[in-house]
């Protein structure tokens, strides 16, 4: 198994889990009023990793990885209900004033931020193929048309993604126009400027642990 697949493997497992835990904060995007919710930033790392995967070990394997990463998704909620319903040490009362009850308030709503995610996702990426396609028109394809499209595609399923997001994981709990409209925001944004760069950093160093972790006589891809 090469070393960058490896460690990508590795990576992408503790993202999936990770976005769940930090979602629950939400980041203010200064000097304005909007904010993000905080599992975004995990998330960009989850679309890098499964594109680095994509481009240097094949489609096949990727879909594989993104697929089975939603096990981690599924263990980790498993083991936060069966924590949540143990017994508290009377140690942890006493010695640790409040910190029981900060517990139960951010990892009781674990499973509902954890379950929108893959909800958000799979309605996002249908979106995206079917808007993508509908934009072909009857002319003939040139590349400025297909990047034309395929911004216009990714945009507007992340903003559809972002939408379904925030609302299925935090209505109800606060007041969440400002979280949307900055989650709109930062998405689109990041889709559009930031993640082609974080890609070929990603397959960069792919290589680079590819070529580390390669044994005599073995050439990676």
């Amino acid at each position: 198994m090469p070393l960058g697949l490896f460690v990508f493997t590795l990576l992408y497992g503790g993202m999936t889990v990770l976005a769940g835990f930090l979602a629950f904060k939400q980041s203010q995007l200064w000097p304005s009023n909007l904010a993000v919710e905080s599992g975004i930033f995990p998330f960009l790392l989850l679309v890098v990793i499964s594109s680095t995967i994509a481009q240097l070990y094949g489609k096949g394997l990727a879909n594989k990885i993104v697929t089975w990463g939603f096990l981690p998704l599924a263990v980790s909620i498993g083991l936060m209900a069966l924590v949540l319903t143990l017994p508290v040490s009377p140690e942890m009362v006493e010695g640790r004033p409040g910190a029981i009850e900060a517990f139960e308030l951010v990892h009781g709503q674990y499973w509902r931020v954890v379950a929108s995610g893959p909800v958000a996702y799979f309605v996002s990426l249908f979106l995206n193929i079917w808007i993508f396609d509908r934009l072909r028109g009857s002319g003939e394809a040139t590349t400025i048309g297909l990047m034309v499209r395929g911004a216009i595609a990714s945009a507007l399923s992340q903003a559809v993604d972002s939408v379904i997001f925030v609302t299925l994981a935090f209505y109800g709990e606060f007041d969440i126009t400002n979280l949307l409209i900055g989650q709109v925001i930062a998405k689109v944004a990041l889709s559009l400027v930031l993640v082609p760069f974080l890609i070929t950093g990603g397959v960069r160093a792919a290589k680079w642990l590819d070529g580390r972790g390669a044994k005599p006589g073995v050439r990676p891809r």
